[in-house]
């Protein structure tokens, strides 16, 4: 963007305007000053100047605009800042919609893509094509849309369709520019695709200064970058220091509405364009392939380097280079047929095994649990380790000492893959399950058992109270009652205090007593007391969910919840009136039966009752109409992906309602599959099946529209 000799008189310049005093007659020049600086220490990460001495020309440049406000411009660098606070954030239309990407996981994968654009194409396999790779950003998408060189507005990817207009965020993002000069190709109005990203240096700073503060840490760059651009207050947001990656010009525009995309030919030549324009492009890890062999060779080396890059990548983003071509190829509902994402395998890492530690479930359950040297992976700080149960520990011979590869499978759930035992210095220690419950503070033994076929050891005669108590944790939990506030840590305290002794209990509490306790209040009380009154009212399935039955999940609550008309009815079922019911098997009916047998449990119940919880079948409970000739009647069907226009929970009501059963893996017994964003491997499974019907979450709705059904929601 700047000469050698440009970047030098820039410099030279520097020195004079940091010891002068500047007139309007300066003021063109300093912006120019400004924007070369900015340019150094955002573009090209290479700043010549000292925060100090950029801060006293930025001042000066402030100082000449407030005493001659008709000199100032809306590309002057004194516009990105801006104290305003954004009330909300309007929604505006893409000028072209954002699709997602064809997910690919090997080299098979992409070669059955290049066959697909070969054929698409109509090109065989003596013709080379060009494939232009670029690093799969893991930020946040969004557009840029410029009109008349100047930018006019910024939005989030949304739904593909529209998304948040954070154009006062935009401007105080220095990659983006706020003019650029598209003029020069005749373009009048041009759209943008980029990615929002923060630097992991960066982010680590950005961390250590919110510890500083006493502020939560950021789990990863992505969430940070994310939130940041929907902040209301443009200072913080000018103070997170993101950077945008412009990596596509998806719309351009003459003043008579001409296309004006087609002139550059191909992808590369539009990147070269962007960057001369002052833009930050993908440069780092791309790289223009001769065929799809060499394309693999460049994704599976980057897999290798992706640590190297300043930004957290998750794969690599194949396209056609050449805009014929690409045209030929066209789109689908879902994604562009001339582009496809390699995703990387999970991120793994080699740490020690310092410890194991032993957890109690609410059903007695002993989990051992690997404490790790902190490593990070994907982003996230990895301390804990679930080993599952005995037989996990003895398959994987791991030993305390051990060097381990930790996965994050999924880049969600930590992992231990295997212990290398090549590292191994003969001082490391076998793990060693305890006989006796190790949670056991008292001085009553309490042994563990464990039952035929299964790996799990159990506490069966908790004599401390710690089972007892992840079962208080549990009933108030999400998956529980639900009680909006009330944590695992008011749980433990009020347990400690003799306040909570079983689940009723909970519905009874002191709320006098809880205002004068350290760290609480009037206000903490009363959310508390009303969060406990909301979840009075909640659905028997809730409360039966709540009660910890063993073997009775969710969904079993829920099937149960719609053949009785209140709860108590149970004390009278016998092992044919459970099984009787689709999907419930003797496990469930014999510890349900237990449950409603035991004299205690009834009476923690009853008074649970007498303080009010509801115990009959409400609408919620009651089976789903399902509508005449329904469109997906008698089908299992599973989301995947983000969905956009309705929430998970909305869409799985609707497919009920369409007669379709929702189940939750993809497997031979799947009929439908709708995805919204990336979709990921379960779509790709679901392809390899063959079997099963494939929407988008916007097909989908379509079908419940013709079916009558889209009143249901009000998205």
């Amino acid at each position: 963007m700047y000469t050698a000799q440009q970047e030098k008189q820039y410099f030279d310049l520097t020195q004079i305007f940091l010891n002068k005093e500047l007139t309007i007659e300066d003021i063109n020049d300093l912006r120019s000053l400004i924007n070369y600086h900015e340019w150094k220490y955002y573009i090209n990460d290479n700043p010549v100047i000292s925060d100090y001495d950029y801060d006293i020309l930025f001042q000066k440049l402030k100082k000449l605009e407030e005493e001659h406000p008709e000199l100032i411009t809306p590309d002057s660098p004194t516009q990105r800042v801006s104290s305003d606070l954004t009330e909300d954030f309007p929604t505006v239309s893409h000028l072209s919609p954002m699709l997602s990407l064809e997910n690919s996981y090997n080299a098979e994968d992409l070669k059955d893509f290049d066959k697909q654009v070969r054929k698409l194409a109509e090109l065989d396999e003596s013709i080379v094509i060009e494939y232009s790779i670029e690093p799969k950003y893991d930020g946040s998408t969004m557009t840029l849309v410029y009109e008349n060189d100047f930018l006019y507005r910024a939005a989030t990817r949304g739904n593909g369709i529209e998304g948040d207009d954070i154009t006062p965020n935009a401007k105080v993002i220095y990659t983006i520019p706020l003019k650029a000069r598209f003029s020069s190709k005749n373009i009048f109005k041009v759209e943008l695709r980029g990615e929002a990203l923060i630097r992991k240096d960066r982010f680590d700073k950005i961390n250590e200064e919110r510890m500083k503060e006493g502020l939560a840490v950021f789990a990863n760059a992505r969430n940070a970058a994310s939130g940041s651009l929907r902040m209301k207050d443009t200072e913080e947001v000018r103070k997170r220091n993101l950077s945008v990656i412009t990596y596509q010009m998806s719309f351009a525009e003459d003043r008579d509405g001409n296309d004006m995309l087609k002139q550059f030919n191909s992808l590369t030549n539009t990147i070269a364009f962007l960057k001369e324009l002052g833009f930050k492009v993908p440069e780092k890890g791309t790289k223009l392939c001769k065929g799809i062999d060499e394309a693999i060779a460049f994704c599976n080396e980057m897999e290798a380097k992706r640590e190297q890059l300043p930004y957290e990548i998750d794969g690599m983003v194949i396209k056609v280079n050449d805009f014929d071509i690409q045209e030929k190829c066209g789109y689908t509902m879902h994604h562009p047929r001339w582009a496809i994402a390699f995703k990387f395998k999970a991120q793994q890492a080699v740490t020690t095994l310092e410890r194991v530690e032993f957890q109690v479930g609410r059903f007695g359950t002993i989990t051992p649990v690997a404490k790790i040297s902190p490593v990070q992976i994907a982003g996230v700080v990895v301390k804990s380790v679930s080993l599952h149960n005995e037989d996990f520990i003895n398959k994987k011979d791991l030993r305390i000492g051990d060097k381990v590869i930790v996965e994050r499978a999924g880049e969600v759930i930590p992992y231990i893959v295997k212990s290398l035992p090549e590292l191994r210095t003969g001082e490391e220690i076998p793990v060693k399950f305890p006989e006796k419950c190790p949670m056991n503070d008292t001085d009553q033994e309490a042994f563990l058992t464990k039952e035929e076929e299964e790996s799990a050891w159990y506490c069966d005669n908790c004599v401390c109270g710690k089972v007892d108590l992840q079962k208080l944790i549990f009933h108030v939990s999400k998956p529980g009652m639900n009680i909006d506030g009330f944590g695992e840590s008011y749980v433990k305290r009020f347990w400690e205090l003799g306040w909570v002794k079983d689940m009723s209990d909970f519905y009874d509490l002191d709320y006098v007593l809880i205002s004068q306790l350290e760290g609480f209040g009037t206000r903490s009380a009363e959310n508390i007391r009303k969060a406990v009154q909301k979840a009075k009212s909640n659905p028997v399935w809730r409360l039966l969910h709540s009660l910890s039955i063993k073997h009775l999940g969710k969904k079993a609550s829920k099937l149960i919840a719609q053949r009785i008309g209140d709860i108590w009815e149970l004390q009278n079922w016998t092992e044919d009136d459970f099984t009787s019911i689709h999907d419930i098997g003797p496990s469930v009916a014999n510890t349900a039966m237990e449950w409603f047998s035991d004299e205690k449990n009834i009476r923690i119940l009853k008074r649970m009752e007498e303080l009010g919880v509801n115990t009959k079948q409400t609408d919620e409970d009651k089976p789903v109409e399902v509508v005449e000739n329904a469109t997906f009647l008698d089908k299992t069907i599973l989301f995947t992906g983000k969905l956009s226009k309705v929430t998970r929970k909305e869409a799985q009501e609707l497919a009920s309602k369409a007669g379709a059963k929702n189940i939750s893996a993809v497997s031979k017994n799947l009929n439908v599959l709708v995805v919204g964003e990336k979709a990921g491997s379960k779509l790709k499974k679901a392809q390899q099946l063959g079997t099963v019907e494939i929407y988008t979450e916007e097909e989908f709705l379509q079908k419940l529209k013709e079916a009558g059904l889209m009143e249901e929601t009000n998205k």
